[in-house]
């Protein structure tokens, strides 16, 4: 029996996915982050996500990790895949192995394999996309001192800075500054900064708070508003320099927006009128979640292309 294995390795958790020759996933599992390996006990964890995430799916296939050997697998991991390659080798045996980044494996589960380009915006941001010649390009994706604009901590940080204008009396009125302290218990404006740079808000921490942007958008705030628009262009910015990369317009591209900025409808949809006003440019609905994407390379890598069923949710 051929099977062949999709690995999605992030920072908060490691997905796997088995389908077999037909494209029929039969099993699933997820493990532990496994996104360091040579730091502390990175090495140990990144072998405790991919045998736990790898032994669920082999568990729920009826298959014992021990004794299987895929046709082909490909994992896709945050950071890359240059301290992982060797490895995830010794950890599950395979004929063909492809190690790529996170990005790729998010592009293909979006279009199911197909030409075209992703705008993640989650804590950060990244454009990338991908040709029908195979050929990649990616835009932003900087990290949060040099960029990241229009991802989850940049809309905090947006909204901060306007409650510290408002606080020292330079800027507009907003609800963001009352909302922003209700919401992390400051004591003004200029506590909330420094706890920002406290260990206590970690980056992600600090993205999450982005959902108030959107909150007090929808009730007509201007700045957050603004805020928002300012937020869609740059991500519209990011995905039209990926099109003039890869693509020659009106060249028909899937674009698909991932990551939890796009909760915002403000967002979406200004993102949308954005992207569509290139021809042949039309946001998608991702089919599917970067596992089942990396195992759509693993059988691409075998020359393989079946169509998928009994793909599983890959929300958390």
């Amino acid at each position: 029996m051929e099977l062949f294995l999709g690995i999605d390795g992030g920072q908060s958790s490691t997905t796997a996915v088995i389908g077999d020759a037909d494209g029929r996933v039969i099993g699933y599992g997820r493990g532990g982050p496994c996104n360091h390996v040579k730091t502390g006990d990175g090495r140990e964890k990144f072998t405790g996500a991919i045998l736990g995430g790898v032994g669920l799916a082999c568990e729920q296939a009826g298959l014992a990790l021990s004794s299987v050997r895929f046709s082909a697998l490909c994992a896709g991991f945050s950071g890359g895949p240059a301290d992982k390659e060797a490895l995830l080798k010794e950890l599950v045996p395979s004929e063909l192995n492809f190690v790529t980044h996170d990005g790729l494996i998010a592009l293909s589960g979006a279009t199911a394999g197909a030409p075209g380009i992703i705008a993640i915006a989650g804590t950060g941001q990244l454009s990338f996309g991908r040709n029908a010649t195979g050929r990649t390009a990616r835009a932003g994706g900087w990290g949060y001192v040099f960029g990241d604009e229009g991802g989850g901590f940049d809309l905090t940080r947006q909204a901060l800075r306007a409650a510290l204008r408002q606080h020292e009396g330079w800027g507009p009125q907003t609800a963001l500054h009352d909302r922003l302290l209700e919401e992390t218990g400051a004591a003004d404006a200029n506590d909330l900064l420094h706890r920002f740079y406290s260990n206590d808000f970690p980056r992600p921490r600090i993205a999450r708070l982005s959902k108030l942007v959107d909150e007090v958008a929808r009730e007509g705030d201007a700045v957050a508003l603004s805020i928002l628009s300012s937020a869609a262009q740059h991500l519209a910015g990011y995905a039209a320099a990926v099109y003039g990369q890869l693509f020659t317009e009106p060249e028909p591209v899937a674009v698909a927006a991932i990551g939890g900025v796009w909760k915002s409808e403000l967002v979406r949809e200004h993102f949308r009128q954005l992207v569509e006003l290139t021809d042949g440019q039309a946001l998608i609905t991702p089919h599917y979640g970067p596992a089942a994407g990396a195992l759509i390379e693993a059988y691409r890598l075998a020359g393989l292309k079946p169509t998928l069923s009994n793909v599983p949710s890959e929300k958390d």
